[in-house]
């Protein structure tokens, strides 16, 4: 890049750069929701608020420990992947979680206490509806045939034979493709259970209304019934339970049940009520979570890796119950319940299915790969709140911004002439390349602008110019010492990369520490000034330096008049009139001797 002997090069690197806006742009306008419009932060634009009050199971009041622990762990899983300006505060005995946007959904998500077992299916039927009569007689004991006995331990190792056969997914780990798929359960429901009513049985509950005070005893109290029900080890209890269970009430048992007891639970979207013998693998033995797209069953499916000992249980577990069912719960509600083909080796990943969307799947990945809550939690109703700065407070971030901007232009039209214009171009197409980016990083990684991040921008932006400047002078000190501008174009060039790289990558690297080790906005200002960092290196190597060696080569742009320069060429001039002259001072000096 230092020398560039003919015009191919330059034009090389602005159509590499072309290539990479149209890339951007048609990322923006073909794919996703094709929104142009970045998302904006809780100052700019407001949010919604959901508060979620611990539950625990004695009716206790939760310990601050346990609080900050849970507002660390909902934070970490807020910026899993990335930065989403959300808020996590601790108000008294509750956790408060604020999202940018209207929708509550990712807020109730954050809450869930993400306390994921294994189990053995020992019978799946459809729930009873209230008010009808219930299909199976709630005396009738499980059929004795079957192996497994709830009230025992249960061994991986040992084969589970599940009364009543009903796969609820495909088979696991793999599907024979000349089989039809099987119909699958949904994913995690976005809204969090609350305590509303004392027992699940409660059928004038409705989803969505708005929930009833619980003062903790009655909490506790309602926990400690539904225990007592569906976690009961006695045959004719679970068959009463999973008889009369509601699964479009709220859940007090959730996240409260007790891994080492039978479960009566109903998978996410009520659609299949499960008895469950205890777990064999808690949540707390994963490594590693990640969502994936499944290209060979076209679903979004979520990826789990186990520590050592959860990896050989499951070993254990597939190889002695292949063609049995085995239920993956998240918060007392069955997830998914594939059906075991094969054994699956220790150390291997395994997949949770269903029905997900590929946000949905994200987020169950999120929240199981960053930790179980220390809490079970409530969440109240979802309300909107206003922006804490306002759309004015946008404007004269963005007016201060342009003012700014107008006034390095201006520096740059008086100072370099013509060159000027070189540096508008390539700030101009700098603020394209940036405002497609944030666009697709909001709908990738959920980032979302805020006042923090536009100062950041600016002051990235800056440095651009900055660089633009660092490399007109190099130009310059190249004419002083009497080079035309086409040679020292280059050669000026070849001094100011190593000056340029060197000023980003310290802001680069001070951008990054200020990213760890932050927090709230000030993270987001330091993503911001990151990111405008690395693209200042990409518009100057693809951009600026292109359009000026092509401008070195035109007649036109050569001319001092045109490109400012004709004063330092005066001075070039002056020098090799003075070099001549002492030269000639010499000589004469020589020749009198």
């Amino acid at each position: 890049m230092a020398s560039s002997s003919g015009s191919s090069y330059p034009v090389r690197y602005l159509a590499l750069f072309g290539a990479l806006v149209a890339l951007i742009y048609g990322l923006v306008f073909l794919t996703g929701d094709k929104s142009p419009t970045p998302k904006l932060g809780i100052d700019l634009q407001g949010g919604t608020r959901v508060t979620l009050t611990a539950r625990t199971p004695d009716g206790s009041a939760p310990s601050q420990d346990s609080l900050r622990q849970a507002q660390q762990i909902i934070e970490t899983r807020v910026n899993g992947l990335g930065v989403s300006g959300s808020e996590v505060v601790i108000d008294g005995q509750n956790l408060v979680i604020t999202v940018p946007g209207d929708d509550s959904s990712q807020a109730r998500t954050l809450g869930q206490t993400a306390r994921l077992y294994i189990r053995p299916v020992i019978q799946a039927a459809q729930p009873t509806a209230p008010g009808t009569p219930a299909p199976t007689d709630p005396a009738a004991p499980v059929d004795p045939a079957a192996p497994v006995d709830p009230a025992a331990p249960v061994d991986p190792a040992a084969p589970v034979d599940p009364a009543v056969p009903a796969p609820q997914n495909r088979p696991f780990p793999a599907q024979d493709p000349t089989e039809p798929a099987a119909p699958t359960d949904t994913a995690p429901t976005d809204t969090a259970p609350t305590d509303t009513a004392p027992t699940e049985q409660d059928a004038g509950s409705e989803p969505g209304a708005a929930p009833a005070e619980s003062s903790p005893d009655e909490t506790a109290d309602a926990i400690a019934e539904a225990k007592a029900r569906r976690q009961s080890e006695d045959p004719a209890v679970q068959q009463q339970a999973a008889a009369t269970i509601v699964c479009s009430a709220p859940d007090p048992l959730q996240g409260n049940d007790d891994p080492a007891l039978p479960l009566v639970a109903c998978s996410t979207d009520g659609t299949s009520v499960y008895v469950l013998g205890p777990s064999i693998i808690d949540g707390q033995q994963i490594a590693d979570a990640s969502s994936q797209f499944d290209t060979q069953q076209s679903r979004n499916v979520v990826s789990l890796s186990f520590d050592t000992t959860g990896g050989d249980t499951w070993a254990q577990f597939t190889a002695a119950n292949i063609g049995q069912q085995a239920a993956f719960t998240l918060d007392s509600k069955v997830v998914s319940a594939p059906v075991i083909q094969g054994a699956t080796p220790s150390g291997s990943a395994t997949q949770i299915t269903g029905n997900f969307t590929a946000d949905s799947a994200r987020e169950l990945a999120n929240t199981l790969k960053y930790g179980s809550l220390p809490l079970s939690f409530a969440a109240s109703e979802a309300e909107t709140v206003s922006a804490t700065l306002g759309l004015a407070s946008l404007e004269a971030g963005l007016i201060a911004g342009a003012v700014g901007l107008v006034l390095v232009l201006l520096y740059c039209l008086l100072y370099y002439r013509m060159l000027g214009i070189l540096t508008a171009l390539s700030l101009v197409l700098s603020l394209a390349a940036i405002y497609g980016i944030l666009v697709l990083l909001g709908r990738w990684i959920d980032f979302t602008l805020d006042l923090a991040g536009i100062a950041g921008l600016i002051i990235g932006i800056g440095m651009t110019a900055d660089s633009f400047v660092v490399f007109f002078e190099r130009i310059k000190d190249e004419i002083r010492e009497g080079r035309s501008f086409r040679s020292a174009v280059p050669r000026g060039w070849a001094r100011a990369r190593r000056t340029i790289l060197s000023g980003n990558a310290v802001s680069f690297i001070a951008a990054a520490v200020l990213y760890v080790l932050a927090v709230g906005q000030v993270r987001g200002f330091a993503f911001t000034l990151g990111l405008s960092t690395l693209l200042d290196i990409v518009i100057v190597v693809l951009v600026t330096w292109p359009l000026v060696n092509l401008a070195s080569r035109s007649e036109f742009w050569s001319r001092p008049s045109v490109n400012g320069l004709g004063a330092v060429q005066e001075i070039a001039r002056a020098r090799k009139r003075a070099a001549a002259a002492k030269t000639a001072a010499v000589a004469g000096a020589d020749k009198e001797a």
